[in-house]
């Protein structure tokens, strides 16, 4: 299945993106907010698709389908709580 190749390939990134969120102080509000559900999340994918026509970026992508699968986005979550992922 193709969709599975990206899928841990995505989690190669999850670390710059904490550090980036604990540096401005907002892996708190993104642990809630992935933790909340799956219609925002789903909704920030979709964006994120939609904008892969004006940028094209691999973490872009990788951040899309994070967010798209429900418990890859609950993995992150877990990830930015306790700095790693289950499997």
């Amino acid at each position: 299945m193709l969709y599975s190749q990206y899928m841990k390939p995505s989690r190669e990134y999850w670390p710059r993106w904490a550090e980036t969120l604990r540096r401005y102080q907002l892996h708190g509000l993104i642990t809630s907010l992935l933790e909340a559900g799956s219609p925002l999340t789903l909704l920030g994918a979709q964006a994120l698709y939609f904008g892969r026509g004006l940028i094209d970026d691999d973490q872009l992508t990788a951040l899309a389908l994070t967010l798209e699968e429900e418990n890859e986005a609950r993995e992150f979550a877990s990830f930015l709580s306790h700095g790693k992922a289950s499997t």
